[in-house]
């Protein structure tokens, strides 16, 4: 009784098995059939159809050998990549904008070998076809380059971007590393003009403080001491003529008294020291000599006691509260120079502030080892932040105004001349030789070859430049006379 209920149990249990393993089956076959189909359209659609463009490939390293269908290059062996067509719904050039292409024949074992229907080339290879772009009617003629024409989807892969020309202001800032001396209209020597000794020191170091008539040193001179032996001499025979009664001796009198004084201030003594002496009628040992102007004591060459004569230098006194600061400026800066501008001094040891000046004076000589010129900057200095054989930077702005202004970036040196690509709108890019004027870090000026409204390459220049170089090399060598036997 048991077999007999158990038979049918197993009987639906390989029923089932069977009727899943079935559902799998056909739901597998179902699904791979349209994968399948879909292979099987491209495949047909590679092989190509009456009446449909059929996929041609080329050597991503020669990009003159075309075929129509995979395989490898015959020249250097590489894997051919199919040719790129203009995607779905991407705006196509306009008739008069991208130049029209026409169809040559190259030899694959002679590069320069062209013809103008196919054939075999001189040693005996097919010719295979290569698509090489016109001359745009009224596009200017640039050797080397030629126009290009890019899709909108490459331009996007490449990073093509355009700007604008138009007038920019040119400000020009000249940088330059500035010295700070003091002012030398404001240094002053205090000399002896008669041999002596120092007696009294009164300025003892070096960037001490004096003001204008300040004692400095009291000298002995003998020579000083007859002087003023002479001047009192000279003023009692004044007092002791005669009067009116004799005019001449007078006169005498006063012309004696008057070349004493005269020697007196010749030696220096001021016109005070004189009165004193007059006062007293006394002749003064030593005599003081004073301070002629207001500042600081900067080189002290004296000491207590030091023989000293017309040919020494006692003292250096610089008043800073006017300083100069001297700038080196390069050549190729100084037209952009001139007296009278404002000029920007910092202090790295006092950041956040900044010292207003102008300029001065432009050396007229050049310096031959650094090809420099020295600029004289002038500042007012009451505090005296601005010390003498400082290191400060100097700022130079040059107004220069609004001119014609084109993105550096948009420039190619090509060897003597400059090239920019215009962009002519619909995917079509055209160069263009420009002359070039001033130069700012981000902008150049345009003086010939662009007008304003123009929109240039400012990005991806390089990939547009060497498409068209490309270009105008095939179109060089299609242009060259084939060389086929009859």
């Amino acid at each position: 009784m048991s077999m007999v209920v158990k038979r049918p149990v197993l009987w639906l249990a390989i029923t089932a098995v069977v009727a899943i393993l079935a559902t799998l089956v056909t739901v597998h076959f179902v699904a791979r059939g349209p994968a399948n189909h879909a292979g099987d359209d491209r495949r047909a659609s590679q092989a190509g159809s009456p009446g449909e463009k059929q996929t041609r490939y080329h050597c991503p390293m020669h990009p003159t050998f075309v075929a129509d269908r995979p395989g490898n290059c015959p020249i250097c062996g590489m894997q051919l990549v199919p040719l790129e067509d203009p995607q779905p719904g991407e705006p196509q050039p306009a008739p008069g904008a991208p130049a029209p292409k026409k169809v040559v024949y190259r030899s694959t074992m002679n590069p320069g070998e062209f013809s103008d229907r196919p054939g075999k080339d001189s040693m005996g290879m097919d010719m295979v076809p290569v698509e090489v772009e016109e001359e745009r009617a009224g596009a200017p003629k640039i050797e080397g380059f030629a126009p290009v024409g890019i899709s909108t989807r490459k331009q996007q892969l490449i990073g093509v971007r355009t700007e604008v020309v138009g007038k920019a202001p040119f400000v020009r800032k000249i940088r330059a590393v500035g010295r700070v001396t003091p002012d030398e209209t404001r240094l002053h020597h205090v000399h002896t003009k008669t041999e002596g000794w120092v007696e009294i020191l009164h300025v003892n170091t070096t960037g001490e403080k004096v003001r204008k008539g300040q004692p400095v040193l009291a000298i002995y001179s003998p020579e000083l001491v007859a002087s003023q032996e002479e001047y009192l001499l000279a003023l009692r025979l004044r007092e002791a003529s005669p009067g009116e009664s004799l005019p001449q001796l007078t006169r005498s009198s006063d012309d004696l008294v008057e070349s004493a004084r005269r020697r007196l201030l010749q030696y220096d003594l001021a016109p005070e020291q004189i009165e004193e002496l007059e006062r007293t009628g006394r002749a003064s040992r030593t005599v003081t000599l004073l301070a002629p102007i207001s500042g600081y004591v900067t080189q002290r060459n004296v000491t207590q006691g030091e023989k000293i004569g017309p040919d020494s230098t006692l003292l250096d006194i610089a008043d800073l509260t006017h300083v100069w600061v001297i700038a080196s400026i390069y050549e190729y800066e100084l037209p952009f120079v001139r007296v009278g501008q404002t000029a920007a001094v910092t202090l790295s040891y006092l950041p956040g502030r900044t010292f207003r000046g102008r300029v001065t004076l432009i050396s007229p000589v050049l310096e031959e080892a650094t090809r420099t010129a020295q600029v004289r900057l002038e500042f007012e200095n009451q505090d005296l932040a601005l010390k003498p054989e400082m290191y400060a930077d100097v700022a130079i702005e040059s107004d220069l105004g609004e001119r014609l202004a084109l993105p550096e970036s948009a420039v190619l040196a090509s060897g003597t001349r400059y090239i920019v690509f215009v962009a002519q709108g619909e995917g079509y890019f055209e160069p263009r030789e420009v002359r070039l004027g001033v130069r700012l870090p981000d902008i150049v000026e345009v003086l010939a070859g662009l007008s304003e409204g123009d929109r240039v390459v400012t990005s991806g220049t390089f990939f547009v430049d060497s498409e068209s170089k490309l270009k105008a090399a095939l179109a060089a060598a299609a242009e060259a006379p084939a060389e086929r036997k009859p």
